[in-house]
């Protein structure tokens, strides 16, 4: 190791060791300055390193009452199995980062179960946080199945890839969707589809005991275009078919119901069915997300949600 990386080695101990002492200790601010030899400054600095670096955890046992009474309203209004709402983080805060430590909670219940199960995945940045809220190992050797391709045109790989981080943080046999994200041609996309390598992965996600989803927007901020994956001029032709939302690259529109457009047929992911009898669990909040949220629950792409406090009293409103 060489001098840069023990330094930074021994920053990181001392912010663990500070945020330690804060939320397991109990210690004031002044309490860990005095025991780590610190400006009070200095341990401030290292108690909210120790947070924003994920070197601690914080968790909230208590059930807020006003999220208790979200939840039911939109387990009534959306006949949904599962329901779990984070209190807001205020204006300015990451809804993501919001919902994180709420879908971690309910991922480690299935990954407890003791006997096998498959874990199908979608993409995108809340799935993404999910993943490094995630502490409990898991009880078997489940196996994870991703939804969608991960590969640009360009041939580059998405930041917010999922499989591959949940497979690299518990060691579980994982199976990526080994197509592009969007093909030239839909006789390309094709083409992949028949691949046999390609059909297991498809018919391990139809197989799926539980599956986790983002759930993306269709404006102008829209992650497929965003990311690169389609045009403006894709995007709008999608928009004007009624487009408000996406899941796993399934385009749909306020009811619930899938877009057909040339562009559609290019896309490399597994078909999402309404009506699905297994758990298929949304992880999303923000205010430009309800369209797409409300479009996926009213059609049936979802029987569950991790929203937030914003979120879900915007959904449980008459739109």
């Amino acid at each position: 190791m060489n001098r840069l990386n023990e330094i930074e080695a021994t920053r990181e101990d001392e912010a663990a060791r500070a945020g330690w002492l804060y939320y397991v200790g109990g210690m004031t601010q002044d309490q860990i300055a005095a025991e780590l030899g610190v400006s009070r400054q200095r341990a401030q600095r290292l108690v909210s390193r120790a947070v924003s670096e994920g070197l601690v955890r914080v968790r909230i046992e208590h059930k807020i009452s006003a999220c208790l009474e979200l939840e039911a309203a939109l387990r009534r209004r959306f006949d949904l199995q599962t329901v779990r709402v984070a209190p807001s983080l205020g204006e300015g805060g990451d809804s993501a980062r919001a919902t994180a430590p709420l879908a971690a909670t309910v991922l480690e219940r299935i990954l407890a179960r003791p006997e096998p199960q498959v874990l199908a995945f979608g993409t995108g940045r809340s799935l993404s946080a999910m993943v490094e809220e995630v502490m409990q190992p898991p009880a078997n050797a489940h196996k994870i199945v991703s939804l969608i391709g991960n590969i640009a045109p360009d041939g580059s790989a998405s930041f917010y890839d999922v499989i591959m981080r949940m497979a690299d943080k518990l060691r579980l046999p994982h199976y990526p969707m080994m197509v592009p994200v969007i093909s030239e041609t839909a006789e390309e996309r094709a083409m992949f589809d028949r691949l046999k390598p390609v059909q297991a992965v498809q018919k391990l996600a139809q197989s799926a005991d539980v599956t986790f989803l983002g759930v993306g927007q269709m404006g102008d901020d829209a992650p497929l275009y965003k990311d690169g994956f389609i045009t403006l001029a894709e995007l709008r032709e999608l928009q004007r078919a009624g487009a408000v939302g996406e899941l796993v690259g399934s385009v749909y529109d306020a009811q619930g119901q899938l877009v057909h457009t040339p562009v559609m047929a290019r896309i490399g992911n597994y078909r999402m069915a309404a009506q699905r009898t297994d758990p298929v669990i949304g992880i999303a909040a923000g205010a430009t997300k309800v369209a797409a949220i409300r479009g996926a629950l009213t059609g049936k792409l979802l029987n569950g949600l991790v929203t937030d406090e914003e979120t879900a009293r915007s959904l449980t409103q008459e739109s």
